[in-house]
């Protein structure tokens, strides 16, 4: 789900496929674009951010960039803030396998101090009360246990200082790198796409429960509410380029379409798991959308689209710098496009 190798083919790929693509582009201006997001009565105390692998990695950083609007992160197979450091090599080797060494939470910890102390991202105060889950499979061979051990610390760093988060680490259940369901997607131990696997773990319902409080009662088999599409390029930054998809979902629970305050719930896709790659079925079939018409907290999917200039061939979210400097604080291209977005729906984002 992480890209792995990069060599002249994927150069040559390129000079192949960018001209195709250039002129899918092309012939698909005279369609009418997707709406843009509705205006809802969105609960500011309850907005939270959750992801699957480069999106758990996604989560993170987005939650520590705007700590002081969200109220908590579930981060399923990823790794903690600022692991890369704006490399790929780094990316690739500590920040997923944990070789030559694993991220160190401490040094970390300093990072997001100083990133605070220059406003890039939100003072770690923003974090008192945040409700905070990590979790990983037993047999996960794709990112590394010391790995997704150490964003659980940096959290309990960070919760030293300015107390009261509620943080848990689960990594004892059998399941590989992705997200595991009660009945949808692939064979458990088989793994592969759409990197949703029947497991007999409802990891989302279990997510939503950490970060939105115990259930009020049991989700239903099917989720009840309505998928739309939305337009993302509204929400981009002028003079940037998030390198997102033409379009987007949201999950609007039947509370939330009547116009009830609701929650935010913002689902990250990992590597290889957007819409282009696989249809609906992590925005249909994760599991989250049964558990928001339990919780009445609206869910939005934003999604990556895939390129070769920058080198992001497999569409994951940017956590190693291919959309240029900052990508990881306040001033990114894709935490400033979330904030616009964030904003129209009423989760105001600074």
């Amino acid at each position: 789900m992480f890209p792995r190798e990069f060599s002249q083919r994927a150069a040559q790929a390129a000079r192949v496929f960018i001209p195709a693509a250039l002129l899918a582009t092309l012939a698909g201006c005279a369609a009418e674009p997707p709406p843009p997001l509705p205006a809802l009565d969105i609960d500011p105390g309850r907005v939270a951010v959750a992801g699957l692998s480069s999106g758990a990695y996604m989560a993170t950083q987005v939650h520590l960039a705007f700590s002081d609007r969200l109220r908590g992160a579930a981060l399923i197979a990823g790794g903690p803030y600022g692991c890369a450091g704006g490399s790929l090599e780094t990316a690739l080797g500590p920040c997923m396998v944990a070789e030559p060494y694993a991220p160190d939470p401490a040094r970390l910890a300093g990072v997001v101090q100083e990133r605070a102390a220059a406003g890039d991202i939100a003072p770690p105060g923003g974090l008192a009360g945040d409700a905070v889950v990590v979790l990983r499979g037993r047999a996960d061979t794709v990112v590394a246990e010391a790995v997704t051990r150490s964003a659980h610390e940096l959290y309990a760093a960070l919760a030293g200082e300015v107390g009261g988060m509620a943080l848990r680490y689960d990594g004892d259940r059998d399941f590989p790198h992705l997200m595991p369901t009660v009945d949808a997607g692939v064979a458990c131990a088989t793994g592969g796409p759409p990197y949703l696997g029947r497991c007999g773990f409802d990891a989302a319902g279990e997510a939503m429960a950490w970060l939105f409080g115990p259930a009020p009662a049991a989700a239903a088999d099917a989720a009840a509410g309505e998928l739309r599409r939305f337009d993302q390029a509204r929400y981009a930054a002028p003079g940037t380029d998030p390198l997102l998809a033409e379009a987007g979902y949201l999950y609007l629970p039947p509370a939330c379409a009547a116009g009830e305050r609701c929650g935010l719930l913002v689902a990250f896709h990992g590597c290889e798991q957007n819409a282009d790659k696989v249809g609906e079925a992590f925005v249909r079939d994760a599991g989250f959308n049964r558990w928001a018409d339990v919780h009445r907290v609206a869910v939005l999917y934003p999604q990556v689209r895939s390129s070769y200039l920058p080198l992001n061939p497999k569409a994951c979210w940017d956590w190693w710098g291919y959309t240029g400097a900052g990508y990881d604080t306040r001033r990114g291209a894709q935490p400033r496009w979330l904030a616009a977005a964030m904003t129209a729906l009423g989760a105001p984002m600074p």
